[in-house]
């Protein structure tokens, strides 16, 4: 059964946070799923994620090698064809409670200087609870990552 972690992002972007999120789900050994809105926001996010630091291979979805890649992005109603145990979903991009406890972990990325983006994040929060999939709250609001209670 997996769980859902919400991630409230106050002082940084999610670029900056994802390579923490990938780099912990490619150790645990697990391929990733990488969920967005917008297509084209999932490319401007693909080159990005390109040019960090580190080397976090991924792909975006709707190539000939989908099934091979250890982090696929992908966009609302796109098959994720890599069999990934994680799905980070980003920009308010829908999380269903029988994914969350079919994988080991949902990251849900949200910005909380966006009123509409914080009120998404709460909407999915209670959804999901209302599921009884196990959910945590993560803010970076006093400068670092903590787990909230």
């Amino acid at each position: 059964m997996g769980s859902a972690l919400f991630y409230h992002l106050t002082r940084s972007g999610p670029v900056q946070l994802l390579p923490m999120l990938i780099g912990k789900s490619l150790q645990a050994g697990w391929r990733v799923e990488l969920r967005g809105r917008d297509r084209a926001r999932q490319v401007a996010l693909d080159e990005r994620l390109w040019l960090g630091e580190g080397f976090l291979p991924h792909g975006l979805a709707g190539g000939p090698h989908d099934a091979r890649q250890p982090v696929l992005l992908t966009v609302e109603g796109q098959a994720a064809a890599n069999d990934p145990r994680c799905l980070i979903a980003l920009d308010g991009a829908g999380v269903s409670a029988a994914e969350c406890l079919a994988l080991e972990r949902a990251c849900i990325v949200f910005d909380g200087n966006d009123a509409e983006a914080l009120e998404r994040a709460r909407t999915q929060w209670r959804a999901l609870k209302a599921e009884d999939v196990a959910a945590e709250y993560w803010s970076e609001a006093g400068g670092r990552w903590e787990r909230k209670q």
